[in-house]
């Protein structure tokens, strides 16, 4: 086994961890009086960190030289992909029993769940584009542009986790101020690269 492939099978072993340990703590009688609640919010962090990890590999490979984590990004950015679908899932069902009236209004009523949606549709459309098919049918500048939109699904997944936890916002401050760190080194590469450009 190379070290791409072991380095995708750790990736793989750890992103399924967490779901092994929420199903022992629900066999157990560990989830909390409210076990949808708890997996909700369990599979939204989760999501969340796995879109950071995504967001963190440009700055990984440009500051340390450390090309192959490039070959991890797609797969790190499609288990955020999965826990989300797991977070709109449980939400969808379990908490609105697939009601789409009861959704479409909690949608209007409930701004959160608004931004929520929003970034579930941007993470749905780059995992939809994030095969090699799709760069060649899209064009590799066409992909590129469309898949920087991974920043605004950081800052708009930020806002969903501020919104929701209205009071103590440590950790949702820890998270925001990550993804802005990200964002702004990317802003100050692609300005390095256009100065350097212009300078040449």
């Amino acid at each position: 086994m190379n070290n791409v492939k072991f380095g995708k099978f750790l990736i793989v072993v750890n992103a399924f961890v967490p779901l092994v340990l929420i199903g022992y703590d629900a066999l157990n009688g560990g989830l909390g009086a409210n076990p949808v609640e708890f997996f909700l919010r369990t599979t939204g962090v989760i999501a969340f960190v796995f879109l950071i990890i995504s967001l963190s590999v440009t700055p990984i490979r440009k500051i340390t030289g450390w090309n192959l984590a490039i070959k991890y990004r797609r797969m790190i950015g499609l288990f955020a992909f999965f826990y989300a679908c797991l977070h709109l899932i449980t939400y969808s069902i379990f908490d609105k029993s697939l009601s789409l009236p009861d959704i479409a209004v909690d949608i209007i009523q409930r701004p959160f769940i608004l931004v929520g949606m929003i970034t579930f549709v941007i993470l749905l459309l780059l995992a939809a584009t994030s095969t090699n098919g799709m760069i060649k049918r899209m064009g590799g500048k066409n992909w590129a542009r469309l898949h920087r939109w991974v920043y605004a699904a950081g800052i708009l997944a930020a806002i969903h986790f501020w919104m929701i936890v209205k009071s103590d916002i440590f950790y949702p401050a820890i998270f925001a101020a990550v993804v802005a760190i990200f964002l702004g080194y990317r802003i100050f590469a692609a300005a390095k690269t256009k100065l350097t450009a212009q300078n040449k």
